[in-house]
C-alpha cells in the first residue's frame, strides 16, 4: 500500500487520524524490536538505523508522499517504551495523582508545549509567586519568565523573542506500534477523536483575539492553580476540553470531568498517522504483560521551511532541539509562518486538498 484511499482520506479530515494496517513490515518490526532489546551503551536506540527504518523504509514513506507532501526523512525517533506499572501515589504533569486519573491515567495535550517537572509538593503562596517558583526551576534556573527558559523536555517557554508563540508544530504524527496492543491498559496512544478540528478554531480565535497563540495567549494559562499541587500544566484550553465532556465523563476525585480520548488498539507493523492538531496521550501500561513500545516521529511538510532540517524528534522545529536559535533569512519570519500553519491545519497537507474542499462545501 503506497496510498490512502480516499475513504482512508475522509476518515483522516473527520477524526484527525487513521490506523494504516500492516504499513510496516515483520522484517522492519523485528529488526526494531532486536535494537531495543540489545541496546548500546551510551547511544540512543532512536538514533538508530532500525528505528527509523520504520519510516523510511516502509509504506509510511510513500503514504505520507501522496497525502501530505515532501519531508525530510528522519534520523531520529521517540523510543516510546513504557514498562507495567500499577497507579501511583505521584503528582502526574497534570497537578492530578497518577491514580486518580482516569482512562489509564490518560493526560491529552498538544504537542510542543514546554514541561517543566511539575512539583511532588502542594504549592502554597498566590499564583505569581508559584508561577516564578515553576519558571525557575527548569534547566536553566531562575533566568525570569523568558524565551530562553527551557523545559525539561528542551521545549521552550516561547518559541518567539517577543513571547507571542507558547508553542511549536509541525504537520503530522506517525506512531508505529510494535507490539500487541489490542486491548486497552496496554500503554496504548490515546487520541481525542476529531479535536483538530476544535483546536484549530481556538487558535484561529486566540490569534485574531491579540496574536498570541498557545499557552498565555488569551483563555489558555499555563499553570493551573486549582489542580491539587497547585501548579499543574493546562495541557488543553478548558474551551476545548469542554466540548469533549459530557455527563459519561470521568471524574478526579475533585469532581472535575475529563474528556474521555479513543485508545488506539494496533498489531506489530499497524500505524497511525494524524493531524499535528490532534490532542493525544500516552496512557498506563497497567494491564500489560510487557512494555509497551510504539516509535513516535514527529514531521513537517517540508514547504514551511525549505532550508530547514526536521530531524524527526523535535515538536518545536522553528528552534535547535535544545531551543538554540537558528538563522533565517531577511523577510522570513518563522514564528508567523507557523501561526499561518496553526490557523490552517491542512494547508501542508497537499494530497488532502480534494477531500477537504469536498467535506468543507458540504458542511
Amino acid at each position: 500500500m503506497n496510498a490512502l484511499t480516499l475513504e482512508q482520506k475522509q476518515s483522516l479530515y473527520r477524526d484527525g487520524y487513521i490506523v494504516v494496517k500492516n504499513a510496516v513490515s515483520s522484517e522492519l518490526v523485528d529488526a526494531a524490536l532486536d535494537r531495543l532489546a540489545n541496546p548500546v551503551k551510551g547511544e540512543y536506540a532512536g538514533s538508530k538505523r532500525e528505528l527509523t527504518d520504520l519510516v523510511n523504509a516502509s509504506s509510511v514513506t510513500p503514504i505520507l508522499h501522496d497525502a501530505m507532501g515532501y519531508f525530510d526523512p528522519p534520523i531520529v525517533c521517540q523510543a516510546g517504551v513504557m514498562p507495567v506499572r500499577k497507579p501511583g501515589n505521584h503528582f502526574n504533569n497534570l497537578g492530578y495523582r497518577d491514580r486518580d486519573q482516569p482512562y489509564f491515567g490518560a493526560e491529552s495535550h498538544m504537542d510542543g508545549l514546554c514541561t517543566i517537572g511539575v512539583p511532588q509538593q502542594r504549592q502554597e503562596g498566590a499564583p505569581d509567586e508559584i508561577y516564578h517558583r515553576y519558571v525557575s526551576s527548569g534547566p536553566k534556573g531562575d533566568i525570569g519568565r523568558s524565551p530562553e527558559v527551557m523545559g525539561h523536555n528542551s521545549v521552550p517557554l516561547f518559541e518567539d523573542p517577543e513571547m507571542t508563540l507558547g508553542m511549536g508544530s509541525f504537520t503530522s504524527f506517525v506512531f508505529v506500534c510494535l507490539n500487541d496492543q489490542t486491548r486497552e491498559g496496554r500503554g496504548q496512544t490515546a487520541l481525542l477523536k476529531g479535536a483538530h478540528h476544535v483546536t484549530e478554531k481556538f487558535l484561529q480565535w486566540q490569534r485574531s483575539t491579540n496574536g498570541r497563540m498557545g499557552p498565555e495567549g488569551p483563555g489558555w494559562p499555563r499553570l493551573n492553580y486549582e489542580a491539587p499541587n497547585r501548579c499543574g500544566h493546562v495541557y488543553l484550553p478548558q474551551a476545548v476540553r469542554d466540548q469533549f465532556i459530557d455527563d459519561d465523563s470521568e471524574s478526579t476525585p475533585d469532581g472535575v470531568r475529563w474528556p474521555r480520548p479513543t485508545q488506539i488498539l494496533m498489531e506489530p507493523g499497524d500505524a497511525c498517522i494524524t493531524v499535528f492538531h490532534m490532542p493525544h496521550s500516552g496512557t498506563r501500561n497497567e494491564l500489560g504483560t510487557e512494555s509497551r513500545k510504539n516509535i513516535i516521529f514527529r514531521i513537517r511538510n517540508k514547504k514551511r521551511q525549505p532550508e530547514k532540517m526536521v530531524n524527526g524528534i523535535s515538536d518545536h522545529p522553528d528552534r535547535g532541539q535544545r531551543g538554540e536559535w537558528l538563522e533565517y533569512e531577511d523577510g522570513n519570519n518563522p514564528w508567523e509562518r507557523s501561526k499561518d500553519a496553526l490557523c490552517d491545519m491542512w494547508n501542508e497537507w497537499e494530497g488532502m486538498a480534494e477531500v477537504v474542499a469536498a467535506a468543507k462545501a458540504a458542511a
